[in-house]
This record gives structure tokens, C-alpha cells and sequence, in this order.
């Protein structure tokens, strides 16, 4: 640890000061970077701005404004969740050994306590990572007419870990993303619906 003074105490508590400034600095250029890439999302690729492909900007862009905004909120809230907490945990630690506390048995703990939670809290970070793939891989979005083992009906919003959709009848579902085992999305593809009339087709 640096010497800044001849006060031991004071020099414990100037590092723990600056790993604490220096951890804001990172997260606050992080969280500024984050945004600026969110935003360029939003407003759309850039693949959309050569001129070759000018030509097709009016019709492709209403179509995917909606859900490109959906996609880079929900990417970003989760960029910024781990941007936060990998910050923390780093400074939390700096500040430790600003004091000198030994750190190899509170790791240890938090690796056991890391562990359990995982163990108890199995279905919600199974949901988590399933929201995350579904935005990831665009799987469904807002807007689209889909289909599942629950329910049929129009996606109003996507999250990491619920999909709200509006069933024929009115009713919103609230669907659980770790749970959805398979999903046809209507919207996708050329569906065309049964002349029998099966339920869901007139959405």
C-alpha cells in the first residue's frame, strides 16, 4: 500500500478514499459509454445510413423502430447491472486491503454464500438468462403474434424475466421466460391461420 503520509490510519484511509473515487470515475465512463452504444441502437444500424440502402429505410424502420428500442433498453439495463456490480465488489475489496483485512476467508465465505443463493435461486436466474437470450436472439418482440404451450396472443413487452402478452379474449399473461419451453412466432414466416378457425387466429 502507498505511503502518503507518516499516519498509518490516514493512509489506510486516503487508498480507501481513491478506490472508491477511482471506481465512480470507471463506473460513471461505463455507465456513459453504455448509453451512448444504447442510443446508437435506438436510432437504428448503421447499415440503414449507406446510401445503397436508403431506398429501403421507410419501410424496414416502423417495422423494427418498436422492438430495436425494446432490445437496446433491455441490453443496456443489463450492461449496466453487471457494470455496477463488478465495480462494487472490486472497490469493496481495494478498500479491504486499504486496511489491511485479510480477504482470503471473506472470499471464501462469499463463494459458499455465492453457491447457496445459486442453488435456491435456480428457476430465477434460469428466467434471467432465458430473457437474455430471447432479446439477444430476437427471438420475439413487441408487436409479434405468438404462440405457446399457455397461451396465444400479442407480445406487449419483454423483460428479463417476464413476457407480458395480450391473449384474444383480453386477458394479459404473464409468462415466465424460464418457462416457455417452445414459442411459434406468427409473426415470423408465412403463418397463415386455419380455416377452421383455431383459436388465437383471428389476433
Amino acid at each position: 500500500m502507498p505511503q502518503w503520509t507518516q499516519d498509518p490510519l490516514l493512509n489506510s484511509w486516503i487508498s480507501a478514499g481513491l478506490s472508491v473515487v477511482i471506481g465512480l470515475l470507471v463506473w460513471g465512463v461505463g455507465k456513459f459509454v453504455i448509453a451512448k452504444l444504447v442510443r446508437r441502437v435506438r436510432n437504428g444500424s448503421s447499415v440503414f445510413k449507406l446510401r445503397a440502402l436508403r431506398w429501403a429505410q421507410p419501410a424496414l424502420r416502423p417495422l423494427d423502430s418498436e422492438r430495436r428500442v425494446q432490445r437496446a433498453g433491455t441490453i443496456g439495463t443489463l450492461l449496466t447491472s453487471v457494470l455496477g456490480v463488478v465495480i462494487v465488489v472490486i472497490v469493496f475489496i481495494y478498500v479491504l486491503l486499504a486496511f489491511q483485512i485479510n480477504v482470503v476467508p471473506l472470499l471464501g465465505g462469499l463463494g459458499i454464500l455465492g453457491v447457496a443463493i445459486g442453488f435456491g435461486c435456480q428457476q430465477l436466474i434460469r428466467d434471467f438468462l432465458a430473457g437474455i437470450f430471447i432479446t439477444l436472439e430476437d427471438q420475439y418482440g413487441i408487436g409479434d403474434v405468438i404462440e405457446t404451450s399457455e397461451v396465444v396472443g400479442i407480445v406487449e413487452s419483454v423483460g428479463l424475466r417476464i413476457t407480458r402478452v395480450r391473449s384474444a379474449d383480453g386477458a394479459i399473461w404473464y409468462l415466465r421466460n424460464g418457462e416457455i419451453l417452445r414459442v411459434g412466432n406468427r409473426s415470423q414466416g408465412n403463418y397463415q391461420a386455419p380455416a377452421d378457425g383455431d383459436e388465437g387466429a383471428g389476433i
